[in-house]
């Protein structure tokens, strides 16, 4: 088996050796010359004086273009060892040189400190994945990865691959269709997730199954999302929530101790120091936190607990108001709630404060911001404001410098409004870390959720989820029964989810009843699973981690696009593979379909 040539060391020293790889740089000073031999594991400095014959090979010499170097190793002077590479104390005497494959002129710059569009990138991923950077970040997915089965193979778990052609069903993002030749006029779809395949594989006495699963998703895209994406996918048969949960905290655990140096400095919070060998405390289990506590405190159920700036409720201190803005706030059992921004003053331009009031306004509420001056609110709602001025600055901790930002309306829709704002705000004041590894379990997810535009309810999490409350406190009070659903957090993000599963069939024919779908239909689209739970089903649970997202976090990426090899731009397109694209008219034909 070969070294790469970017962990050669003074172990080579002596050894006449081939070096393979691509000219990251050359520098030729006429009479000698030194090229930045590279592979996936560093560069390896080549010299080339002009007595070896193939010197003249280096006058056109491009970047990228591919080497074979025959020569000896040698120990470098004290004085020019580079500690910055893996083959800093070596260096190869070239004494033959060979072009493998001439590269073209490079339609950017592979240096890390180059700048480059995202369109070229894409156009062009087989030299951007060439970066140092690109390379670590897939380093680290494929460490992340092994990991995982390092971890669940020591559990007893069995890794089992689902079917990607699989049945289009209700309940979720639209589907990615497959048209079917052999069956015409029928199509597969590309699964969302391998939900109701690995309950089965529960039902089938599998009793702990994990894989990989790829997961497709035909949904508007964003920094985090992908069309097609990997789910860390886990089941188990005969647990509580707290089983599932503490397997998964451990996994996880575990991922980040084999693929990262890390301090524990609190509960379920990690900073990132290389200089950090073994300082690892994971006997204290992640934070937990309610949905409801999450909401009331973050506005959100994914919340960002590396800073602070929380939501405080002020509706009752202004209750007095006799301001009209401030009464129509309060309208119609109105809230107002705001967040203290310390230090802000003067840390925000008008535009950027125009773009957090557009933000704010999405959510149908109102808004308003106000510093803090001399000992009071300040500012336009100064007069407002007055009447429980100190009351409202002792609630929010705030001093002369901050900034409030107040917002008001319905109670829902006032804590998402806030929930998104400190979030926009929080990296303009230099509170979001990407060293910190912020762990958080958000439980008690309410079962269901009203949507008044279908005027029906929906799964907060899928139609599988089971409750926590008897049936008939769920046909009671759907509205606000809780389930056995639990998502893990880092830094804001979601990166994980799931849930106990619904193992009855009275209990799932329930649910799908709650979800106003008719008998016929869910017979229709999940009669195999109903019918498997005649046939005795166990109690299992189990929860899903997207691997792409965990990845970019650990790698303090902000798009997972930067861990993943090949992906899709903002609109789904492939810029590389120049995909999707028109298909020939008989593969149409075939499939008895028309390109209208």
């Amino acid at each position: 088996m070969k070294t790469f040539i970017g962990r050669y060391g003074k172990e080579k020293v002596g050894q006449t050796v081939t070096a393979q790889g691509w000219v990251a740089n050359i520098r030729n000073h006429g009479k000698i010359a030194f090229i930045e031999l590279r592979d996936r594991e560093g560069i390896l400095q080549v010299v080339v004086n002009d007595k070896c014959p193939d010197f003249e090979l280096l006058t056109d010499m491009t970047r990228e273009t591919i080497l074979a170097v025959t020569g000896e190793v040698v120990e470098r002077v004290a004085r020019y060892v580079n500690p910055h590479i893996k083959s800093g104390e070596v260096e190869l005497f070239a004494e033959k040189i060979e072009v493998i494959s001439r590269a073209k002129h490079l339609p950017f710059e592979l240096d890390a400190h180059s700048e480059a569009g995202e369109e070229i990138r894409e156009r062009y991923r087989y030299l951007d994945l060439r970066r140092e950077k690109m390379t670590e970040n897939l380093r680290l997915r494929h460490n992340v990865m092994a990991a995982v089965r390092n971890y669940l193979n020591g559990e007893e778990f069995f890794e089992i691959e689902t079917p990607y052609l699989a049945k289009s069903t209700p309940e979720g993002a639209r589907d990615f269709l497959v048209p079917s030749r052999l069956q015409q006029g029928e199509f597969y779809a590309l699964p969302q997730s391998p939900q109701i395949l690995k309950q089965l594989l529960m039902s089938a006495g599998f009793d702990r199954y994990y894989q990989m699963a790829r997961c497709f998703r035909d949904e508007d895209l964003r920094g985090d999302r992908q069309p097609e994406f990997t789910q860390i996918d886990l089941e188990m048969s005969f647990v509580s929530q707290e089983e599932v949960q503490e397997t998964v905290e451990q996994m996880v655990k575990h991922i980040v101790k084999k693929t990262k140096d890390v301090q524990c400095v609190a509960a379920g919070q990690y900073i990132s120091d290389k200089t950090v060998k073994n300082v690892l405390d994971f006997e204290t289990s992640f934070p937990q936190m309610s949905y409801d506590e999450a909401m009331r405190r973050f506005g959100s159920d994914k919340p960002d607990t590396r800073f602070g700036m929380e939501l405080v409720d002020v509706t009752a201190a202004l209750q007095a108001a006799t301001s009209l803005t401030l009464k129509k706030w309060l309208a119609d059992d109105g809230v107002i709630q705001a967040i203290c921004a310390k230090g802000a003053a003067g840390k925000f331009s008008k535009h950027e404060l125009e773009e957090l009031q557009q933000l704010v306004k999405n959510f149908k509420v109102n808004f308003a911001v106000a510093p803090v001056e001399n000992g009071a609110i300040a500012g336009n709602m100064a007069t407002s404001f007055k009447v429980a001025s100190d009351e409202i600055l002792t609630a929010l901790s705030a001093t002369d410098g901050d900034v409030l930002f107040f917002v008001g309306g319905q109670k829902k829709r006032v804590q998402e409004a806030l929930g998104a704002l400190r979030v926009r705000v929080a990296p303009k004041l230099n509170l979001t870390d990407s060293s910190k590894l912020n762990f958080l379990w958000v439980t008690d997810f309410p079962l269901l959720e009203f949507d008044d535009t279908e005027k029906r309810y929906k799964a907060m999490h899928h139609p599988f989820t089971r409750a926590s409350v008897s049936a008939e406190e769920l046909e009671k009070s759907p509205e606000t029964a809780k389930s056995f659903a639990y998502d893990l957090v880092l830094n804001g993000y979601e990166v994980g989810g799931g849930s106990l599963r619904i193992y009855q069939r009275e209990m799932q024919e329930q649910m799908f009843a709650l979800l106003g779908m008719e008998k016929a239909n869910y017979e229709r689209d999940f009669g195999f699973l109903l019918e498997a739970m005649d046939y005795g089903f166990p109690p299992h649970g189990g929860c899903a981690l997207g691997l792409d997202r965990f990845v970019m976090l650990l790698a303090g990426e902000e798009n997972i696009r930067e861990v993943i090899a090949f992906p899709k731009n903002g609109t789904g397109r492939d810029l590389l593979l120049e995909a999707p694209a028109e298909v020939a008219p008989a593969q149409l034909r075939d499939l008895r379909l028309k390109n209208v």
